[in-house]
């Protein structure tokens, strides 16, 4: 049983939340289906995550198949594992929580991932771009301290992700460090960051969405209320009048890049710089099984580009080119980073035929087809301008899309769509 109602910003379902990092060998509910992620899984997502296999257990993942059934036992951990983690069965599992923070200008909480990692969380549960600034800065920090034993950082929405060996760095020195460190930051509110508005064609309700949809219908869930179309969900949920109205609000956006490999290979989670164009979604309930590569959707306030070809949970509006080229630099691809958006760039869609974006997509991993980029900064002073004079509008754009929101939210109780369990899919 979930203890809300609902994600907010982050989706319509409770399991929703603004992405941050995920630990190889979390647990993972996707709505109402939990999943386990192995070393091939996204590095970030917007599913919570409440608990994590312990490391000297995860070969067992290896070992499941279908039809397998899976029990979980809690164990203890000791606060600073050196040579490795002890396994110790105890009645209960102890509180994720190492820490709190609360005399800064945010709240910080310092969370356990499994036994490698540490969750650093910023203030409170919503969507504020201050937060992910706060990220970059302690993620700067953290890197330009070069500490011994950190293998990997990895920034959230607010959230920053340090994965790190403890037979070199213990917890509670980690801990230590990173309080110091954060101590040290500037405030976010004055941060300006190098951005880069970058132009992708989009094929709006490609055929390959399209195909996502159908099959998402016809094998995993046929009453889900965003089928048979995405779009129309897209509409519905947010009180606009027509499929009109979802695609002005797509094209006139400026998605801000805030994470990097969502659902894997650098697929951006990028949410518009102007609160009106923020269009809010929930994820699929189960998730998809297909996903066409570089299917453009929403899920919660964020936009996601699929890096592969693979499952997914954002209701889908149409396709792009590549996010990742694994085969050559291009002018686009630098070399030694096949991905092709950096952290606070712009994305800006253009629309484009299914005919137009299929001569693209051949042309573009080979350099053939030019990428119009124009470099910028993003401030985040003059974007808090921009929200103080436009504020009316906002409130006004946000009370709509609210009152939409629980009204679908309202019809899904009425009609027991509000939930899914194994009875409710196809092969029941």
């Amino acid at each position: 049983r979930w203890a809300r109602t609902d994600g907010g910003e982050a989706g319509l379902h409770p399991s929703n939340l603004h992405d941050n990092p995920y630990a190889v060998g979390a647990i993972d509910f996707t709505g109402d289906m939990p999943i386990i992620l192995g070393p091939d899984g996204p590095s970030l997502g917007g599913f919570v995550c409440p608990a994590v296999i312990a490391r000297d257990e995860q070969w067992k993942m290896g070992q499941m198949k279908p039809g397998d059934r899976v029990r979980f036992h809690p164990l203890a951990r000791p606060a600073d594992p050196v040579a490795g983690p002890v396994v110790q069965r105890v009645p209960e599992a102890s509180s994720p929580i190492l820490a709190r923070r609360t005399d800064g200008p945010v709240q910080v909480v310092y969370r356990r991932q499994g036994d490698d990692n540490l969750l650093v969380e910023f203030g409170d549960m919503r969507l504020d771009i201050a937060l992910r600034l706060r990220a970059h800065l302690l993620s700067q920090a953290v890197s330009d301290a070069k500490l011994p034993g950190l293998i990997d950082i990895t920034p959230g929405i607010r959230s920053l992700q340090l994965h790190y060996d403890g037979t070199r760095l213990t917890r509670m020195r980690l801990l230590g460090l990173l309080d110091e460190i954060e101590r040290a930051l500037p405030a976010a509110e004055d941060v300006v960051v190098p951005s880069r508005i970058v132009h992708l064609p989009l094929s709006w309700d490609d055929p390959d969405a399209q195909l996502a949809m159908r099959k998402y219908q016809d094998l995993v869930r046929p009453n889900a209320p965003w089928c048979p179309s995405n779009i129309e969900f897209i509409r519905r949920i947010n009180g606009l009048a027509d499929e009109a109205a979802v695609k002005s609000v797509v094209f006139d956006a400026s998605y801000l890049v805030l994470g990097l490999g969502d659902v894997y290979l650098g697929a951006p989670v990028a949410t518009p710089v102007d609160p009106r164009h923020r269009l809010v979604t929930t994820k699929y309930n189960p998730a998809r099984t297909w996903t066409p590569e570089n299917a453009v959707g929403i899920g919660g306030a964020y936009m996601c580009i699929y890096g592969m070809e693979g499952p997914g949970g954002y209701q889908l509006f149409g396709r792009t080119i590549q996010m990742w080229n694994t085969w050559r630099p291009t002018p686009e691809f630098r070399p030694g980073t096949p991905w092709l958006l950096r952290f606070f760039d712009q994305v800006r869609f253009f629309p484009v035929s299914h005919a137009e974006l299929t001569e693209a997509r051949a042309a573009f991993p080979h350099g053939a087809y030019p990428v119009r980029i124009e470099e910028t900064r993003f401030s985040y002073a003059d974007y808090a301008a921009d929200l103080a004079r436009d504020a009316g509008e906002i409130t006004a754009f946000k009370t709509r899309q609210q009152a939409a929101f629980e009204a679908e939210r309202a019809r899904w109780k009425a009609e027991g769509l509000d939930s899914f369990t194994a009875d409710d899919g196809v092969f029941a």
